[in-house]
């Protein structure tokens, strides 16, 4: 640790992103409260605006309860992920100008190594916070009003936890010294990996805090969470966390999952949503170049229970109909009778190189047929989504947003129905650049408006009306754009 405690990193993370990228390019929402995520009844909240969580409404959080919590007027927003990714091009950009290893986590969040000699700084610059201030204002000035917090600190998780801490457009720094003193005093849930049901378990302990869980030793934490989970809350409780900032992240795993309107006990209804799921997946590995080894099925009951069930095949595959095969295999383990609310199937061990099922079975002959080991849901699993939900944000939003196809249709949430989505970026031939307000019942209602205008004003068009089109998101930068 002594070496790792002269490492300067930066974590920074964007503010309530999907939600602010909304209200910079529709100036009516400005200062009202806004919510990003499935708005069917099954759907989730991505983002919640700083307005929208003063009524409580949070990522994670099912869109329903958010309705109920929040006011009139409060807009309920489908994603714009091509607006979003946009935004957080220029964001990285402008982090890799600074230092040559830039760690991109997710859109909205990345780590930064600012020491010497890849980073610009390391603590001995008298200077680190007017250095963030003026990175955190450049930002602001090239989205066009977007705000983000930093947290510094000599590790990459007292780093994240830093820049949660004076949110929004904060900066935070912990100096080498001074982590456990800032750690010890935080919930217990602050350590990575500790969700509500591992925190569930350790305050049937005594434990509440960090420095609650300090006092405990390893072999207890083994004793009770198994060798890697004990292992790693011991370490994380003392601030030990040498991981270094990774230029280049290789996916580690595909997946794609859907929630569903109404709870499904058809295994069949099942069983059709695993094989698009099994297609999308396939072509994403094949886009990709890689092949995977394990397969995964998610699923979700009526009252949020979540199990998993995992397999790993003998050989590597990008073939929809094994992947199908393996989820179909893994969810019959689970008991769909009262109702699952989600369905997710994964794959995972992904390298660069195949072999094919067939010369496998010829080499070996049961390899085509191996019972695949089960990894069974238990503490810890609920853990793996960030506290911002981002387990809820689509693999790849832009594929696969058509209706389902199984014999019984359902509407899922997450997955826009036919027609207009309400936020989505529409062009008038007479009237210009909007989004779409509302719609139903045969019409769509369009605010004219962007992000470098004053608030438009809002017009019912036919939802056939051949003079609105979908477009793409407005510009906001300077220069030549869709004024309306």
């Amino acid at each position: 640790m002594a070496s790792e405690g002269r490492r300067c990193i930066m974590h920074l993370d964007l503010d309530a992103f999907f939600a602010a990228v909304e209200q910079r390019d529709k100036p009516s929402l400005r200062g009202r409260p806004v919510i990003v995520g499935g708005l069917g009844g099954r759907g989730v909240v991505s983002t919640a605006s700083y307005e929208a969580r003063r009524f409580g409404a949070r990522s994670a959080m099912p869109t329903i309860e958010a309705r109920r919590r929040c006011p009139p007027g409060t807009a309920f927003l489908s994603g714009r992920f091509a607006a979003y990714r946009a935004s957080s091009a220029v964001v990285m950009g402008i982090l890799r100008e600074r230092s040559t290893l830039v760690e991109q986590v997710s859109v909205d969040e990345a780590y930064v190594d600012l020491t010497p000699p890849e980073g610009p700084l390391g603590w001995d610059d008298a200077d680190l916070e007017r250095w963030c201030r003026d990175l955190l204002a450049e930002i602001t000035e090239a989205t066009g009003g977007l705000t983000a917090s930093v947290g510094l600190a000599p590790s990459k998780m007292m780093a994240k936890l830093a820049s949660e801490m004076d949110k929004p457009a904060g900066v935070t720094v912990v100096r080498p010294g001074e982590e456990l003193e800032v750690l010890h005093a935080l919930s217990v849930r602050a350590i990575p990996g500790i969700g509500p049901a591992t925190g569930a378990r350790l305050h049937g302990f005594g434990v509440d805090t960090v420095a609650d869980l300090a006092r405990m030793s390893e072999p207890d934490l083994v004793s009770i969470f198994g060798t890697a989970q004990g292992g790693a809350l011991h370490r994380l409780s003392r601030a030990e966390d040498d991981r270094p900032v990774v230029v280049e992240r290789e996916a580690k795993s595909i997946s794609h999952e859907e929630t569903f309107e109404t709870d499904v006990v058809d295994r069949g209804h099942l069983e059709s949503e695993l094989g698009r799921m099994a297609q999308g997946l396939a072509r994403r590995l094949e886009s990709a170049g890689v092949f995977a080894r394990t397969i995964t099925v998610k699923a979700r009951q009526h009252d949020f229970t979540t199990q998993t069930r995992s397999g790993t095949l003998p050989f590597a595959t990008g073939d929809a109909g094994i992947i199908l095969r393996e989820g179909r295999r893994l969810l019959g383990s689970v008991d769909v009778t009262s109702g699952l609310r989600l369905l997710g199937l994964g794959v995972a061990g992904l390298t660069a190189h195949a072999q094919e099922e067939l010369l496998l079975e010829t080499a070996y002959p049961a390899a085509g047929r191996v019972e695949l080991p089960d990894a069974v849901g238990g503490a810890g699993l609920d853990e793996v989504a960030g506290a911002d939900g981002e387990d809820l944000r689509p693999d790849d939003p832009g594929e696969e947003t058509g209706p389902t196809t199984a014999a019984q249709d359902r509407p899922l949430a997450g997955r826009p129905p036919p027609g207009w989505r309400t936020g989505q970026d529409v062009r008038h031939d007479e009237h210009g650049a909007g989004w779409v307000w509302g719609s139903g019942r045969g019409v769509v209602t369009v605010r004219f408006e962007g992000p470098r205008t004053a608030p438009g004003p809002v017009r019912t068009f036919a939802e056939d009306d051949p003079a609105l089109h979908q477009a793409d998101p407005p510009e906001w930068r300077d220069g030549p754009s869709g004024e309306v």
